[in-house]
Parts: C-alpha cells; structure tokens; sequence
C-alpha cells in the first residue's frame, strides 16, 4: 500500500498512517460482514481509485477469485465508488453485480479522518451462499453495519495504542455483544462454550460480563479491576488476558459508537489455554537446553584442566605440546557451548566466538611473541552444530598460523599479526586466514600433513560439506581459504 500511496496518491503520512490502523482491524468486518474488503485510494489526478488492499472473510465465499490490489478504476466505471467519496456517505443502491456467474451485492463506505474522505472501502458479498440469517448471522450483520457507520463518521479505526497479542482473537473464536451498560445483549455458542470452560453454568444473555468475570476468574489471574470494567464493558479498545488455574482467556473489545454515542461493544474472546500449556513446555526446553549446554561447558572446562594438569607433570617436550594442543581443542568447543548456554535459541552469533578463540592462542603462544588477530567482517549467526565445527577448524587454523608462521626460528618473528576476513557470498561463508609469518615449507602437500591440519580438512570437507585451500600468502606467509555452505 504505501508504494501505492507514493506512486498515485497525495496522502499524508498522517493519513496512511490512519489507513494502516483501519487495515490493521478491517479482517474483524469482513468476517462480520462475511464479504470482501476493498480499500479504494484516490488517484492524485482525480481520474480514479486504486486498489490499495484487500481481505477476505472467515466466515463465508469470497466475492473475488483473483487478488485486485494494484488495480486501477476510472472515474465513471463505479458510480457507487465516486458518490461515496464525493459526497461522504454511504452508497448501498443498485442491483447485484455478475462475476464470473456470482451475483455481487456492493456497498462503498468513505473512511473518514476528521473532516477529510481518505479513501472508500468497497464491501463485496458474495450472495450465492445468502439464505434467511440465524441469530448469531443477525447479531454479526447488525455489528458490522455499526462498525462501517464508525468508519464513515470517523470514528473506527481507534487511534489507541494497538493490540500486543500475535494470537489476538477473531469473530469465529467467540463472539459477544454488550449494551451500553456492559450486560450480554448476545453471545456465539463459541463465546459460550469459553464461559463454561471458566464455570458458568447458565446462559450469557443478561448478565454483566465484568462482573460475571471477577465472580469467576481469581483476582490474581485477572488485570486490574479499572481494566477489566473498561474491557469487558465495552468502553476500552484494547486486549487483556483472563484465566482460571486452568483455563486461559485473550478477550478483545471494540467499543461501538456508529453516531458517536456509546450504544455497547463488541467483545472477542479466544480460548488460549493450549497456546499457554505449549508456550510453558517450550520454555521449559529451552531453559533445560541452556543447562545441558552449560553443564556440556563445564565438563569440557574441567577435562581441559585435567589433560592441563597432566602435562606438567611430563618431562617430554613432544607429549606436553601435545596435551596443549587437546586442551585448546577442547577449549573451542567450550567456548561454543559456553555461549549456547546464554541464547534463546540453537543459533549463535559466531563473530564473538571467533574473537575469543583469536585471543585464546595468542595467550598460549610461545613466549616472548606478540601476535595480534584481526578480524574483518562478520560471520553473522550460525546453527550450532555448523558453530562447533567452525570453532575447532579456526584454533587449528589460527594455532597453526600462530606456531608455525611466527614460532621460534624465523628472523624478525617477536611481532605479527593474523587477518581473518569473512565474507558472506551467495548464500556461502567464505573465510580466510593470512598470516605474514615464514609462509609454507617447501614440499607442502595438505594431503600428507599434521593431526591438526587433518582435522580441519576432514570438518570443513565431510562435516560442513565445503572446501578448504591452503596456499602461499601475497606478499609473504601463508593464506588459508574455507569455504562452506552459509
């Protein structure tokens, strides 16, 4: 709608603001009306309307096979559509219109913002499925020819703060209206069936919602007692909750001046109870992950600090860089779990991992060497199981980088820097490694290479399902490329 309004309107931003407030709750009158919505924007030339959006009901046939936003309507093809927004009101007149052989009865309603004519809602019923209303049909006819009275004279939409329920309810789930002093006028069976769950044992009809709620809902389980007044009698355009220990309740209430007096409301209510039990389980989950996750971490802490302590307690050189090496394998995974055990979700922002792991072989490079990772780009979020990989391919990489591009022998190796550059290209992550140290030893072949190397190759090629390159660095050292799947 607003490239729309852009293209082919002279709309405020104040008005589409209004008019996405009306889109926001017009699904509410389509199903009352069990007919399709239209919402018609004035061309800026004057020489006709466009279709800026649409919705069909719940409740009954859609008068429209194909969607018609974006379409256009001279001035003259509509008659009911140019009275409408020139003179105001409401324009119901004229015999059925055919289309594709459905007889189409249309009404055109002004959406009216203060003393202005935005745009004009054509309401398309569909009048195959039309037989003699039953009650509950009458009650959601009758309120939804209030609510389009409200949108003619400006008072629908409510320019109030919007709902901050995703499963707010609709007119199937339960339906009510209230006069103007709060008591039942109707109720849907559905709206019944919701009070029995709570333990009414009668009829809805009569009686005060408010005060049939606070005689059946605990007050610890309902809002204050000003919002449940201004809710359910009807003089409030907002959501609340309710609920028993079992039992859990989302009522809507839309209050209803077609004239600009209250005359009553209309009150949806849904029965969310399951949504609760599942809402709980799940965080339950989570919360149980998070342990696993951080009781995961502190096993591999505590077998890091073991194979940690076992190697000072051996003479041989070659064993005890070894068991380091373990300990830093070891510690990336850590380091992994570690931040799973801090998320909501089994997805991890790796760009702080990464730095960690930088910094944790730089603390356990030889002494005497000053090493600085860099890092130049964002790896952005990754699954867990691809940030466990990933973790172990970068401390060998970067440990490799550190040891054997800067390590003792090399002239001039006291200082040097480590640049990691990712980049994230057509749905794959393509990181490298670039080290200015000694560069690669004559005669290298990946194919014939440490325990460390072999490690990242097997994890990059059969765990990630990507492709590693190892080659002499520009202008010196060593530069390793990873390529995997994003």
């Amino acid at each position: 709608m607003n490239e729309l309004v852009r293209a082919h309107t002279e709309l405020s931003d104040e008005d589409v603001a209004w008019l996405h407030l009306l889109v926001a709750d017009w699904q509410i009158i389509a199903d009352l009306s069990f007919a399709d919505l239209v919402l018609w924007l004035p061309d800026r030339e004057g020489k006709g309307f466009w279709a800026g959006a649409q919705m069909r009901p719940t409740t009954g046939p859609t008068a429209y096979v194909d969607d018609v936003v974006g379409t256009f309507i001279p001035v003259g093809r509509r008659p009911m559509l140019d009275a409408a927004y020139a003179q105001g009101r409401l324009v119901r007149e004229g015999d059925p219109e055919w289309r594709d052989d459905v007889p189409v009865r249309v009404e055109t309603i002004p959406v009216r913002r203060g003393d202005r004519v935005l745009a004009v809602v054509g309401r398309n019923t569909n009048l195959l499925g039309v037989r003699t209303p039953s009650r509950l049909e009458l009650s959601y006819l009758q309120t939804a020819s209030d609510l389009t009275q409200m949108i003619a004279h400006g008072f629908f939409p409510s320019p109030g703060p919007r709902s901050d329920h995703a499963d707010t309810p609709r007119v199937g789930d339960g339906f009510v209206r209230v006069d103007a002093t709060g008591r039942v006028v109707y109720a849907s069976p559905n709206a019944l069936s919701v009070y029995r769950r709570l333990g009414l044992s009668g009829d809805l009809a009569g009686l005060s919602l408010a005060e049939l709620t606070r005689e059946l809902v605990p007050a610890r389980r309902r809002p204050d007692e000003e919002t449940v007044s201004a809710v359910l009698g009807g003089r409030m355009h907002r959501d609340t909750e309710i609920g028993s220990d079992q039992v859990a309740i989302i009522l809507r209430s839309v209050p209803l001046r077609p004239q600009g007096d209250h005359i009553g409301a209309l009150i949806l209510l849904r029965d969310v109870t399951d949504l609760r039990r599942r809402d709980r389980e799940l965080v339950t989950k989570d919360a149980t992950i998070r342990e696993i996750h951080h009781r995961v971490k502190n096993n591999l802490q505590t077998v890091a600090a073991l194979l940690r302590l076992q190697a000072r307690r051996i003479d041989s050189a070659s064993a005890k860089s070894a068991l380091e090496e373990a300990v830093r394998r070891v510690g990336s995974i850590a380091i992994v779990h570690e931040t799973l055990s801090q998320a909501v979700e089994e997805n991890v922002a790796f760009d702080e991992i990464a730095d960690r792991l930088g910094r944790m072989v730089t603390e356990v490079s030889a002494a005497g060497e000053l090493i600085e990772v860099r890092r130049d780009g964002s790896f952005g979020v990754l699954p867990s199981e691809v940030a466990t990989a990933l973790a172990m391919i970068l401390t060998e990489v970067l440990q490799n980088a550190a040891e054997h591009g800067y390590g003792a022998g090399q002239e001039g190796a006291s200082s040097g820097q480590i640049t990691v550059t990712v980049r994230r290209l057509v749905g794959r992550l393509h990181v490298t490694v670039n080290d200015y140290g000694r560069g690669l030893p004559e005669g290298f072949d990946l194919d014939s290479t440490n325990l460390g190397l072999s490690i990242v190759r097997t994890l990059v090629e059969s765990e990630l399902n990507g492709q590693l390159e190892m080659t002499a660095g520009h202008p010196q050292g060593t530069q390793v490329v990873i390529d995997i799947p994003a």
